[in-house]
């Protein structure tokens, strides 16, 4: 098993709870899979399976499956990505400073397994109760339809 501090950037944050080689991650992922959950990468904007999706469901993590964001948190916010307001349960993902690319913002993970799931903006005034956009890659999460069950 790695350890936190195989990680890059993940100081100061609790352990994840699911921890695996990067070979194992490989192995249980796709590469452009990787590429985004192990490596903070980001899919091209409006590509995404659930750009546009309606379908009411639970969105899980696509590596470890653990619950992250529901549809009834999911808004149009025509940016390209998916988009929440909210994560399902308040303890499921994990937000980081992100100082890359020359500016600041903050990135989400699930709070399990630590893969990147995107980034979280506040403020951009968006008709939603916490006035905040969970800009999520299709790529990192995997949709259960109502009435479907997790695999």
């Amino acid at each position: 098993m790695s350890s936190d501090a195989d990680t890059p950037g993940t100081a100061g944050l609790p352990a994840p709870r699911i921890q695996l080689t990067p070979q194992e991650w490989r192995t249980k992922l796709t590469p452009d899979e990787y590429r985004v959950l192990r490596e903070a990468g980001t899919e091209r904007a409006f590509t995404g399976e659930y750009t546009d999706t309606e379908t009411e469901g639970v969105y899980s993590c696509r590596a470890c499956g653990t619950e992250l964001f529901r549809s009834t948190e999911k808004f149009h916010s025509h940016c390209g990505w998916p988009s929440f307001f909210d994560p399902a349960k308040s303890d499921a993902v994990l937000l980081k400073e992100d100082n890359s690319l020359g500016m600041r913002r903050v990135e989400v993970l699930c709070a399990t397994c630590h893969s990147h799931l995107g980034h979280v903006f506040e403020g951009e005034g968006y008709p939603t109760p916490t006035d905040k956009r969970y800009c999520i890659n299709s790529i990192s999460l995997r949709l259960h339809p109502s009435g479907s069950t997790a695999d």
